[in-house]
């Protein structure tokens, strides 16, 4: 088949990027021919609250990449979309995930089914958002139309489609991403990060409000005044999107400076992986969430995880087996830490590995052909 994956791709960075490349490859693998069309401009300034949009990679050579969408020109997308109903593609493969884009991707992707031939699946991350702003709901409205069908990763993202479409979906988890290469030994990580050698935990990728940050905060605290068996360092590795000043506060009245390690830049892609083979364990204290592409990657790397029992996370992480559930409060966080520790790293590793056969990409990629047969 002729696939176009509409999305963000090189030269944007994040997960979003990750993850739409990855997916290329493998219907590349699968023999199908595949270009990528990205936004040379995805969003203006005042909605971009990280340092740059941009990666410092080498561009990706193995894949056909256009960088030609600009998010708030609507000019622009008529433009793209009448070169992609003139292209034909058997499918395009559009990714959702705020309502900003609901205009522009809307736009050209009418313009293209006036072709009569090309289908159209969204790999849909959010279809309800986690920070709310006025037009959300109409903003999805127009961009779920011309869409013929849904890949949702999470029960909770489910529900909310539901709320707003009855066309078909399949529900399939989130792919590991395994786009980073393979895990290091720990010791070795370690020392490429300047990190101690003592226990460490986790909290890994953009901080914003939802994640929990301030919830793992304080739970180190509660860790630090009950004066638990274990009272790991926790390294906090990705760039503030919002609230820097409010952190930094927070972490001056707890009073737990000695306990965190805070590389609080943009991770690079080549970076990945030492992180993530450094620490014990991955911590993610979200208040909210659908699902996160923290967890694949945890998987793809083998490290048992905390998750509260929020949106799809507990859905993901089997409680006791590849990590623990618990409530998104402080003392409820601390507690599954120390769980974390007495249990151990080696009683999680055999469901953990066991449990990342799920996730994998060909079973992804057939959800998505499912959907146009």
């Amino acid at each position: 088949m002729h696939i176009v994956i509409l999305g963000p791709a090189y030269p944007l960075r994040g997960g979003l990027a990750n993850f739409d490349q990855r997916l290329a490859r493998q219907f590349m693998v699968e023999g199908h021919q595949v270009e990528m069309y990205t936004y040379s401009l995805q969003y203006p300034g005042f909605l971009f609250p990280g340092t740059s949009q941009y990666s410092d990679e080498p561009a990706p050579r193995d894949l056909d990449i256009k960088v030609v969408i600009n998010s708030v020109n609507p000019l622009n997308w008529r433009k793209v979309g009448k070169a992609l109903q003139r292209l034909r593609p058997d499918l395009i493969i559009v990714r959702y995930w705020i309502p900003y884009m609901g205009a522009c991707q809307g736009s050209i992707l009418r313009q293209v089914k006036k072709n009569g031939h090309t289908k159209v699946v969204c790999i849909t991350d959010n279809v309800i958002p986690h920070e709310k702003r006025p037009g959300d709901t109409l903003l999805t409205r127009y961009f779920i139309k011309p869409v013929d069908g849904f890949i949702t990763m999470s029960d909770s993202v489910e529900k909310d489609l539901r709320q707003f479409t009855d066309k078909p979906s399949r529900l399939v988890v989130h792919p590991l991403f395994d786009n980073f290469g393979e895990p290091a030994n720990k010791q070795e990580a370690r020392l490429q990060l300047h990190l101690p050698d003592e226990p460490i935990i986790l909290f890994f990728g953009f901080i914003r409000k939802y994640k929990g940050l301030d919830i793992l905060l304080k739970a180190m605290k509660c860790l630090k005044d009950k004066n638990s068996r274990i009272i790991p360092r926790l390294l906090v590795a990705g760039e503030y999107y919002g609230g820097r000043e409010e952190y930094e506060k927070l972490i001056r009245e707890l009073g737990i400076e000695d306990q965190l390690i805070m590389r609080t830049g943009f991770i690079a892609d080549s970076d990945v992986r030492w992180y993530l083979s450094a620490v014990d364990f991955v911590i993610q204290p979200y208040r909210d969430a659908t699902q996160s592409g923290v967890t694949p990657l945890a998987y793809h790397f083998e490290k048992p995880m905390l998750v509260t029992n929020v949106g799809g996370l507990p859905d993901l992480v089997p409680d006791d087996q590849v990590g623990v559930v618990t409530k998104p409060t402080p003392e409820s966080v601390a507690a599954g830490i120390e769980q974390l520790y007495n249990r151990g790293e080696a009683y999680f590793l055999p469901h953990l590995k066991e449990e990342k056969k799920r996730y994998s990409w060909a079973r992804f990629s057939e959800a998505i052909l499912s959907l146009i047969k």
